[in-house]
């Protein structure tokens, strides 16, 4: 089984939920599904192998969005993510699983932010919405990879080199407007 193999199944469930729902929206397999009801968001990890990193992954996304889930492809992963468990964030992560072809929920996600803590990454879900509505709106072509985060650091401290299919989303975003009473 592979990941692209979970994206079916997930899709439908959160559809289902009434959700609106982006597949790897950014073109860079950031983000494996995004899920949007109004101002809610939603993340999902989807995960098929290295289940040690899913907990990792969901936390590091946690930013991004209102809530986070991992979706692996059988109870047995599920419930190794649910006893390895050590942060005190991580039981807000929440564990579905594919079971007979239908997601099952495990544990069921929590606000990552709960009522009275503030977040600490503030803006990046308005970013994400902004985003995503810019692809919805034809805006942003969907082969564009406009990467949300910034270009990972290598080991040595230098920057990753962006291939030609990378942009930033500022180009996409309408050019100033120029006063026309300014000289030229």
């Amino acid at each position: 089984m592979r990941e692209v193999d979970l994206r079916a199944p997930v899709q439908r469930f959160l559809a289902e939920r009434g959700y609106r729902i982006f597949v790897d929206p950014d073109g860079t397999d950031y983000f494996d599904v995004v899920a949007v009801k109004g101002e809610e968001v939603g993340l999902i990890e989807l995960k098929v192998a290295d289940w040690r990193r899913v907990r990792e992954q969901a936390l590091v996304r946690r930013g991004w969005g209102d809530w986070v889930a991992v979706l692996l492809p059988r109870r047995s992963l599920a419930e190794r993510v649910l006893r390895a468990e050590s942060s005190p964030r991580s039981d807000r992560v929440g564990v579905w699983v594919l079971e007979e072809g239908e997601v099952r929920v495990c544990r069921e996600a929590r606000p990552m932010v709960a009522p009275g803590e503030t977040t600490v990454f503030p803006g990046l879900k308005q970013h994400l919405l902004a985003s995503l509505a810019m692809r919805e709106a034809g805006l942003l072509p969907p082969e564009v990879q406009w990467r949300i985060v910034h270009t990972p650091l290598t080991r040595g401290g230098r920057r990753r080199r962006m291939s030609g299919k990378e942009w930033k989303l500022e180009e996409f975003a309408d050019p100033p407007r120029r006063d026309p009473e300014a000289p030229k």
